[in-house]
């Protein structure tokens, strides 16, 4: 327990947990405080890049073995399975209609990529490697969310209103969203390209990157504060205790996984982080096609102001300790 604390005060300390403090203390103030929004596009575009590249060297230094092909299914099947448990607690807590509970529940089973690079800087700065297919497991876990989701409401819909839902579009939302695309091209980028590619650019991949990081979650800080603010009427006691609740159970689920198939303590927590985390940039954009009645105040405070920020300041170091002691690492 003095482990987790300690963890989590150094977290707190750190330059990028206290980068989206202020930017979500701006926002609550009301200051004028913002980042242009080409300029938040182009730190997200560094970010996914520079994440999906390092990981795809990691692997070209790693080789492909049986587990790397197991791991990306286990976050397949975590993906369509957390949405499921999410959708059941969130019903139980709030009292949330099916509609919404169900947009909700697909954020849940899809993952933060933001959430992931601050995990990755955390092990980082303790020392301590992951697997490097992390990366293509987080990439692998953004669409099957979205299909389960989709069932949720089919499944309870036998009305005209669950029909059309799987149509061309948005399966093209959900194949080509550009940070899916962007991730995963980036991973091929450094697999094909390993050490030496990664040796050219590296001024601009390692160097910058959590300064980068820290700009982005300024960023981040400014829209949560605006989504609390629009949508707190849209909660209640229920959809906040849940939004705080899910990441962790999320996680244990994650653990599970992991233990089972023997990653190291890094891989452990970042399976976990990635099976706690909430999406706010695929999925959400998923939503608006498939789900175009739910309520976009409701799934984006939770998963961007409320989930976010726990896993942030108190989840990564909660799951970095729970793996370290589980795994002995």
């Amino acid at each position: 327990m003095t482990d987790i604390f300690a963890l989590a005060a150094d977290n707190l300390l750190s330059p990028i947990v206290l980068s989206f403090a202020l930017g979500l203390a701006a926002s609550l103030a009301r200051s004028d405080l913002s980042v242009p929004e080409a300029a938040a596009k182009a730190l997200s575009i560094y970010l996914l890049f520079a994440i999906g590249f390092k990981g795809g060297v990691s692997v070209a230094d790693h080789g492909v073995d049986l587990t790397l092909g197991t791991t990306l299914l286990a976050g397949v099947a975590l993906s369509a399975l957390l949405p499921i448990v999410a959708f059941a607690l969130l019903r139980m807590l709030s009292g949330m209609d099916r509609l919404n509970a169900a947009a909700v529940a697909g954020h849940y089973g899809s993952i933060s990529i933001v959430t992931f690079v601050a995990a990755t800087s955390v092990l980082e700065s303790r020392g301590l490697s992951a697997e490097g297919y992390m990366v293509a497991v987080a990439a692998a876990m953004e669409a099957p969310a979205i299909l389960s989701a989709l069932w949720l409401i089919t499944r309870g819909e036998k009305s005209e209103n669950g029909e059309g839902r799987m149509d061309a579009g948005l399966w093209r939302e959900i194949l080509l969203n550009g940070s899916i695309v962007l991730l995963v091209g980036s991973f091929f980028i450094g697999w094909a390209t390993g050490p030496e590619g990664l040796e050219e650019i590296s001024s601009f991949i390692v160097a910058p990157f959590k300064g980068v990081l820290c700009l982005f979650l300024l960023d981040m800080g400014l829209v949560a504060g605006r989504g609390m603010r629009e949508g707190r009427k849209a909660l209640n006691v229920g959809s906040i205790g849940f939004g705080l609740l899910m990441p962790v159970v999320g996680s244990l689920f994650g653990l599970g996984f992991a233990l089972l198939l023997g990653l190291s303590t890094g891989g452990a927590a970042l399976l976990m982080v990635l099976a706690a985390s909430a999406s706010y940039i695929a999925v959400p954009a998923a939503m608006r096609v498939a789900l175009p009645e739910a309520n976009p105040s409701i799934y984006l405070t939770l998963s961007l102001g409320v989930t976010f920020p726990f896993n942030l300041t108190i989840g990564i170091p909660l799951y970095l300790a729970i793996a370290t002691a589980v795994t002995g690492g």
